[in-house]
């Protein structure tokens, strides 16, 4: 299996996990012209994508749906909420007939010889999910856009070999910050964004030795820079009641503007 971040920040989301006979997007939230030099970084054609995996309505995970599905006619995989979100978008056009497949959390799916497997996360949007996806024995899971986590969650994030983990914001930068107090409350509360501090504990009760790659992704351009994401949750891991320290992790940070290393496992 292969991963890759196109695109990973609260501007835009665009994510890469496939194998060698199957390739996917979950969200694109980026412009076609970005997803297809991300995608040819990869040696890999728009129409040869089995399908798209979309997490939720917001702006900055389908602003380049309508474009990119008129263009290459991929299906596309979301819940029946985040459907319903998508065909009120006004901003998106009107998508090719066909294309929008509903799909349930917890009702696991093929597409090619990849098996994904919806999960439900805590955001303020119609019905958001993350996504586990496997292919044989190797799992990837993209969690993003989750206020709160719990031991469901943690469930379904056991025994993966990549993951793309949510570190939003910090804290005291989102607290002092020039939002307004009603964006700040969102942001903080349980159907909003997970802290780096949430982010690291998170991390914590995932860990195994078989986790060989972790990418923090949909940094705030406002309340968070790269290298703070990095120590805050490498600290939580090392202060956390695990046998881990952060320093001997495999971690990287998802690149906001750019592609992001693409991971083999």
């Amino acid at each position: 299996m292969r991963m890759c971040s196109i695109a990973s920040g609260s501007s835009g989301n665009c994510i890469y996990i496939g194998s060698e006979q199957t390739h996917l997007l979950v969200d694109t939230g980026i412009s076609k012209k970005r997803i297809d030099a991300g995608l040819k970084d990869l040696e890999i054609k728009g129409e040869e994508l089995k399908g798209i995996l979309v997490t939720h309505e917001h702006s900055d995970h389908i602003q380049g749906l309508g474009v990119f599905s008129r263009k290459y006619k991929v299906p596309i995989y979301a819940t029946q909420g985040t459907i319903e979100g998508i065909q009120s978008s006004s901003s998106l056009g009107k998508l090719p007939e066909g294309l929008l497949h509903p799909i349930q959390t917890d009702q696991e799916f093929l597409l090619g010889d990849l098996l994904v497997h919806p999960f439900s996360v805590s955001h303020d949007a119609n019905a958001p999910c993350g996504y586990r996806i496997t292919c044989g024995k190797k799992a990837a899971a993209v969690a993003t856009d989750l206020g709160k986590y719990d031991a469901y969650v943690v469930d379904r994030l056991q025994g993966l070999d990549a993951v793309l983990l949510e570190a939003n914001h910090d804290v005291h930068m989102l607290e002092v910050g020039g939002y307004p107090y009603y964006l700040k409350q969102r942001i903080l509360g349980e159907r909003g964004h997970l802290s780096n501090e949430l982010s690291g504990r998170l991390l914590c009760d995932i860990l195994h030795d078989g986790l060989q790659y972790i990418v923090l992704g949909h940094l705030s351009r406002e309340n968070n820079y790269p290298r703070l994401a990095y120590e805050t949750v490498k600290l939580e891991v090392t202060l956390g009641e695990n046998t881990y320290r952060g320093e001997e992790l495999n971690m990287t940070v998802a690149k906001r503007d750019e592609r992001s290393e693409i991971l083999s496992f």
